[in-house]
């Protein structure tokens, strides 16, 4: 029995130590508070979510799921560094607070209602960390899995779905006379699908409407899904199982989370689990289980954290990087690895004819694709949970840096046969993907870096001119505008090469100078 006491145990410590808020000083209308305020107060002083949440991640990393891979790494000063083995690999013990990704992503997915797929060979915690989650939405372990989606060969829309009652399909005199047995799974608000990839690509079909919309759909019949937090699991994560995932299947997926070994060092506490018959999935402690409303309530909280202007630049000038493509297009807006794609042509082809630029120094020569909103929408949420989940009220580079990977992952495809992964010092980048995004974050922050773009912007001051508003701008500043747009656009085209950063640079330019031609022509026309 203490074993299991063990299990059920929540550290009254706080996870993360702040400062203590000094006491607040009184304040006289304070006495014109009506009952309603002063009731509220108990719940105002109630246990931060942050903190619930924070709980709830060290709870499962300490006593649920073995994962001793602290993977994302935070630090307050130096932190200590060995070189390993013949590789002269890195082995890093951080000096601040850091997290199992196996752990800490399906939290944070947990958090913002978004979709999370675990990769890696059988045994490895997929699916319990998946029950997990179904666990903290305060839903039996029963009830989680029964709910839990299998995939297999022979699965159909039907028993995804549901059915139609077969009385009514004899009675019926039209579509809207047949009633559904809809399936449980569909109005819980953490769903599972366990091996997605074994499922038949028709019945992918009717998954993707419900997991891209909320909705399922069956003889004109709607039923609304719940908005929700989506575990998935595979083997791996290129598509392989008996049925090759569709595409925007894949692409619905926010962050991807790769399961790693089991470290024989931690067998004594498989052992102990054994001996008590111990199952933690069970064991959940009342502390950190949420009600719908907390849940509602840390989306809000999670939103409205901010991301300051000098990490959301880093940001916009990784996602520049990618998309160009020279030789894909005669018109300026078609120069895209897009164009490229939807063309047919073989990709080796294609990149044989664009031979301008240092392949080498290009990050976006590393790429067959580019970033697109949705990965940069919830590239966005994610950074921000991560923050929130961290204590803090703003997104730091670390932050962005940290979950840029898993969010990428499987969005960002490599080419492997850019120059930069025949470098016999980067091959490991061919397999190791969570690290060569990483890797590709911290080129491109150190080329914002050395172009000084912080303080030496022009095409963000054009930006920030504009965004202040036309309202009053007369006929005579409009032309001026217009001239120093022009007069930009001439000194970046002269005689450079044409990179990632400049190619939207000059497609900015271009949207200014077309919104101030159009005022001008109004002014004009007064």
């Amino acid at each position: 029995m203490p074993a299991l006491d063990f299990f059920r145990r929540v550290s009254q410590a706080p996870t993360n130590p702040r400062p203590v808020a000094k006491p607040r000083q009184f304040d006289v209308a304070e006495l014109y508070q009506g009952p309603l305020q002063a009731l509220a107060t108990p719940q105002e002083s109630s246990q931060p979510l942050d903190e619930k949440l924070r709980q709830a991640y060290f709870w499962i990393v300490n006593n649920a799921i073995i994962s001793p891979h602290y993977d994302i790494e935070y630090n307050d000063g130096p932190p200590q560094s060995f070189s390993v083995g013949d590789s002269k690999r890195t082995l890093t013990l951080p000096s601040a607070q850091s997290y199992s990704s196996f752990i800490l992503l399906p939290i944070l997915t947990f958090a913002t209602r978004k979709k999370c797929l675990f990769v890696g060979g059988p045994g490895r915690g997929k699916t319990a960390s998946a029950i997990l989650m179904g666990v903290l939405a305060g839903y039996p372990v029963r009830e989680v899995r029964r709910a839990m989606q299998h995939g297999h060969p022979q699965m159909t829309i039907a028993d995804l779905l549901g059915n139609p009652l077969p009385a009514d399909l004899v009675a019926a005199q039209n579509m809207s006379d047949i009633r559904i047995a809809w399936r449980n799974w569909l109005s819980m608000r953490v769903k599972i699908i366990d091996e997605y990839n074994r499922i038949p690509t028709r019945t992918q079909s009717a998954l993707l409407t419900v997991m891209g919309d909320n909705y399922a759909e069956i003889l004109n019949h709607i039923f609304e899904c719940p908005e929700s937090a989506w575990y998935l699991t595979a083997n791996d994560d290129q598509g392989g199982g008996t049925y090759q995932v569709i595409e925007a299947l894949k692409d619905r997926i926010d962050v991807i989370v790769q399961a790693l070994s089991f470290n024989p060092r931690f067998l004594n506490d498989l052992l102990v689990r054994i001996e008590e018959n111990a199952r933690p999935e069970e064991l959940a402690p009342a502390e950190i289980i949420f009600t719908e409303k907390e849940v509602d309530r840390i989306g809000e909280e999670i939103r409205a954290i901010e991301v300051p202007a000098e990490v959301r630049r880093r940001l916009e000038f990784f996602a520049s990087q990618f998309e160009l493509f020279e030789t894909a297009g005669v018109q300026f807006e078609y120069m895209t690895k897009d164009t490229a794609r939807l063309s047919g042509i073989d990709w080796g082809q294609s990149v044989a004819a664009d031979n301008g630029r240092d392949r080498l120094k290009d990050l976006g020569c590393q790429t067959k694709n580019g970033v697109s909103v949705r990965n940069l929408m919830t590239l966005l949420v994610f950074a921000k949970a991560l923050a929130y989940f961290r204590g803090n009220s703003a997104v730091s580079l670390e932050d962005l840096r940290q979950i840029l990977p898993f969010v990428l992952h499987d969005k960002l495809q490599p080419d492997l046969e850019a120059p930069f992964f025949n470098l016999p010092e980067k091959a490991a980048y061919r397999t190791d993907r969570l690290s060569w995004l990483r890797h590709l974050f911290d080129q491109a922050c150190d080329e914002y870096n050395r172009l000084d773009l912080d303080r030496n912007d022009a095409v963000g001051d054009c930006k920030a001119e504009f965004e202040l508003g036309l309202e009053g701008v007369s006929e005579r500043d409009t032309r001026a505008r217009l001239t120093k747009i022009e007069r930009l656009t001439a000194e970046r085209v002269k005689g450079k090469k044409l990179y990632g950063h400049l190619y939207d640079d000059l497609q900015k330019l271009k949207y200014l100078h077309q919104r101030y031609t159009n005022y001008l022509h109004w002014l004009r026309a007064q």
